[in-house]
């Protein structure tokens, strides 16, 4: 994309029809204050309507920031989304600007607004963004996993059986992966991921970004289990490298690979173990591939 060259008014404003409003979703802070930018927080003192997915959250915010919301401020969260947008979009259409918040991040993405978006567009009303932190893209910079193509895949079904099936589907993604995940549910994510993806696969969990404990773990998803058991504290974004692709895949015999490992005195399971690391294929699945090759009778 390219980001530069263009300018247009410093509010954001486009041509609208007289007496129309605007939504515009504002991204906060996602944990260091001094993230929030100057348009959000001329917003937050100019909107005439603040729709916050926690309204303490977003007064807490504008009392470190120096300011005071002089504007309608309401609450919308995921339990009163639907019954909200007539009110909010009627406000609009008479000609109010909305600013829409969530708690940390930019609102609609994991968070409420995609549904008032949705509407907003089929009643022809403007709809514009101030864009800013974001934990998803932060993560995925410093997981030091490919960047170029990923996926955001937010939070993993909490029951067993359907976050298997999602996994299941997911273990063939090329592209890295970006999930957030509640802290004291990390360790039994990361082992489902393990177990659907292989513990070899390449990963990274990122907590409490851009705030003073600020840590990025990094490794196997094995070894990021070992990390987490002791337990994990704070926000959380888990982001996970894609699978290998099959062409590249069909180029190496992986088998072969162990069988030459073995040959040297080294044990099944560490040939496995490393063969797997090496090449970013599910550890269990080489291993079985091997156990079948040896016990196919000789051509």
């Amino acid at each position: 994309m390219n980001d530069g060259g263009a300018t247009g008014p410093a509010d954001g404003a486009s041509s609208r029809p007289t007496g129309q409003g605007r939504i515009v979703l504002a991204a906060t802070p996602i944990g260091n204050l001094a993230d929030a930018s100057p348009r959000l927080i001329e917003l937050l003192r100019s909107a005439d309507l603040v729709a916050a997915e926690d309204t303490r959250r977003t007064l807490h915010l504008a009392n470190a920031l120096g300011l005071r919301i002089p504007g309608r401020l309401i609450s919308y969260h995921e339990h009163n989304e639907s019954s909200r947008i007539a009110e909010l979009l009627e406000a609009v259409a008479a000609g109010s600007t909305l600013l829409v918040v969530s708690d940390a991040g930019m609102p609609a993405v994991s968070d409420p607004g995609f549904r008032l978006v949705e509407a907003a567009v089929e009643a022809g009303l403007e709809v514009t963004a101030v864009p800013g932190p974001s934990a998803v893209l932060t993560a995925l910079a410093l997981s030091g996993l490919p960047t170029d193509r990923f996926t955001f895949e937010g939070f993993l079904p909490r029951k067993p059986g359907e976050r298997a099936a999602l996994l299941a589907d997911l273990a063939g993604e090329q592209r890295t992966m970006v999930f957030f995940e509640a802290p004291h549910r990390v360790t039994p994510m990361l082992t489902a991921l393990a177990e659907a993806f292989g513990g070899s696969r390449r990963a990274a969990v990122a907590r409490e970004l851009t705030k003073l404990h600020e840590e990025v773990a990094r490794g196997t998803l094995d070894e990021l289990i070992a990390w987490a058991e002791p337990g994990v504290r704070g926000e959380l974004a888990v982001v996970v490298g894609g699978a290998v692709a099959s062409e590249e895949a069909d180029d190496v015999d992986h088998v072969a690979a162990v069988q030459a490992m073995m040959e040297t005195g080294v044990r099944l399971k560490d040939a496995v173990a490393a063969v797997a690391e090496r090449d970013r294929i599910p550890k269990r699945q080489l291993y079985a591939d091997v156990v079948a090759a040896r016990s196919r009778p000789a051509s």
